[in-house]
């Protein structure tokens, strides 16, 4: 649809898809990316051993490195679910660039220096090291099943922006993009995977800012986007209600944002690989900078995107106007109606947003083929198999994990709104995920039983909360409240069908309390539900004994501490075995 003003200020709709230009745009950008992993697959023979496929050998340099990790975390979800959340929710959103912050500190100085130097394949590893490999499984797993909830929603976001202004079947998109994904991910390995990103971020930031500049033009300047978005209640920062029930808030936003954040960024096996393909802790420290600096840029112009669209659309709503059946449509419709100006926009734009798709998803392929091999299929191989036989089972499995989120991906639409829908499904394992590694880094106490029995039942409560919570929302006994709208500013044609208005919201107390928990909070509550049972096990069973600590496995500022316990433990069971050797008059 196309929005345009008549000469009584009235707006008209009519529909607006791809052109030949737009087409080729986004062609070439598949092409490129496909080229790049047939280089790496084909030219570069350091890739036949494992070590390269997973780590690029491990001399990766800083700014291609950090810039493909910020390409992994802003897929389609970023670039269409922020914009369409700041249009109907408001800007709480944008403080979340407050807990990247926070966030990239804490991994600074307590996760990224353990892992670093340990130097491991897995990060899973170092729960074997710490507790048993049992723990390291039930981690895997976990992770296993996150990437394969996580995935889907990656693919169906630019899969549904392009059927949009394309007019092609959603269900022929997914497949055949994910395909060429697919292709240069099991071809090039880690080393692709960092270059795409980086091809990639340049069109995504390019086109994002071409269609801010040309949207801040259409409505009257920068001036008129915040005089617009104030008084339509669209900033909103200071918003102190502290109860966990509320959708969103200052405190949910950033508090429960800093526990996704350390899940996705500290104990990431997708982000840990990526650091380790450095050659040095400083090197992996500077990317983590650039990186925190990246997603501060793309974050603000996610939120700021929404508030144009916003102003755009102050008195004539998409969603209202039926111009649009979802909220996920919201960004496609606007990229149609403002950038069709400029030829080849909108196919960039949208490029953009399927090239932060592919760069998620391809980092996701690449670090559960790592996670499957070393943890599952390694340990399943009587015989010792050659790095080079290594490498082509790691693109197996590629090949074998995309087909499976390729075929999620017709479960994902069934669903509701994507940006609640990726806090949700995630936190029904990031919670136990960043929980365990947690327990293992600040609790020299806890041992293998306490984590076991704390992952379960974390991700058991946590999985029954989310399932409650979405069937709540899609029964209408639970609602969330949107910022009002208009649809005074569209034609009398569309008017007919404009008699909605926001819908009323459902008594909360119809649904129960548990499931009125904001999905900002999901992560922590998963994480603490871990700790808590998992030291309360530990110490009704058999605390870990101080002789078997290793400082290494620690946060930095505990070592010491570590090191003291251990010290007192093996002296303590030397004088238990003196005393044992002694004659029994001695003794007494």
């Amino acid at each position: 649809m196309n929005i345009t003003d008549s000469e009584d200020g009235v707006r008209e709709m009519t529909r607006l898809y791809f052109g030949w230009m737009d087409f080729t745009i986004f062609g070439l950008m598949l092409g490129f990316s496909a080229l790049i992993g047939v280089y790496f697959g084909f030219c570069d023979k350091k890739q036949e051993s494992r070590v390269d496929y997973l780590f690029g050998g491990k001399t990766m340099k800083t700014l291609p490195v950090a810039v493909s990790l910020v390409a992994s975390h802003f897929s389609g979800i970023t670039l269409m679910g922020v914009p369409a959340e700041v249009y109907y929710h408001g800007t709480l959103y944008w403080l979340v660039n407050v807990s990247s912050i926070i966030v990239a500190v804490i991994i600074n100085y307590i996760y990224l220096p353990v892992f670093y130097n340990l130097q491991l394949t897995s990060s899973y590893e170092y729960l074997q090291l710490r507790f048993n490999r049992s723990v390291r499984v039930m981690a895997s797993v976990l992770f296993t099943v996150s990437m394969l909830l996580y995935v889907p929603l990656v693919i169906y976001v630019p899969a549904l922006a392009f059927s949009y202004v394309s007019g092609l079947s959603i269900h022929m998109i997914t497949p055949l993009v994910s395909i060429i994904c697919i292709f240069y991910t099991m071809l090039g390995g880690l080393k692709a995977v960092i270059w795409i990103d980086f091809l990639q971020s340049s069109v995504i930031i390019i086109s994002s800012i071409a269609i801010i500049i040309i949207g801040v033009i259409k409505v009257g300047g920068l001036g008129t986007v915040w005089q617009r978005s104030s008084e339509g209640g669209r900033i909103l920062i200071f918003e102190m209600d502290p109860s966990p029930f509320v959708r969103a808030t200052f405190w949910n936003v950033i508090i429960g944002n800093i526990f996704s954040w350390l899940n996705y960024c500290a104990v990431n096996q997708g982000m840990i690989q990526k650091f380790l393909a450095l050659p040095s802790i400083t090197e992996a420290k500077k990317s983590l900078i650039f990186f925190s600096v990246g997603i501060f840029i793309i974050k603000t112009i996610s939120c700021y995107t929404g508030l144009i669209i916003y102003a755009t659309y102050q008195n004539c709503d998409p969603l209202k106007a039926k111009a649009i059946q979802g909220q996920d449509q919201l960004v496609p419709y606007y990229i149609m109606d403002t950038a069709a100006i400029i030829p080849c926009l909108p196919g960039l734009f949208v490029a953009g947003v399927f090239s932060a798709a592919l760069s998620s998803m391809s980092s996701a392929l690449n670090s559960l083929a790592g996670t499957m091999y070393e943890d599952f299929i390694r340990p399943c191989m009587k015989y010792k198999v050659t790095e080079k036989c290594a490498s082509y089972i790691l693109r197996f499995v590629v090949v074998i994990i995309g087909a499976i989120c390729v075929l999620m991906v017709f479960v994902v639409e069934k669903l509701g709104g994507i940006l609640q829908l990726a806090y949700t499904t995630g936190g029904v394992t990031s919670g136990a995920f960043l929980g365990l590694f947690s327990l293992g880094i600040f609790f020299p106490r806890a041992n293998s039983k306490g984590a076991l029995t704390g992952a379960i039942v974390s991700m058991l409560i946590l999985a029954w909360i989310a399932v409650g919570a979405q069937k709540a929302l899609a029964t209408g006994t639970m609602t969330h409240k949107k910022l009002p709208t208009s649809v005074e500013g569209c034609s009398a044609a569309n008017n007919t069908t404009l008699i909605t208005t926001n819908p009323v919201e459902s008594p909360l107390e119809e649904a129960f309390v548990l499931f009125r928990i904001s999905f900002m909070y999901y992560t922590m509550l998963g994480s603490f539900i871990l700790i808590v049972v998992g030291m309360i096990v530990s110490l009704l069973t058999e605390p870990t004994n101080p002789e078997d600590l290793n400082p290494n496995l620690f946060a930095p500022f505990l070592r010491k501490y570590v090191t003291k316990l251990k010290e007192e433990g093996c002296k303590k069971t030397r004088n238990e075995r003196e005393l044992l050797n002694m004659p029994s008059e001695k003794r007494s």
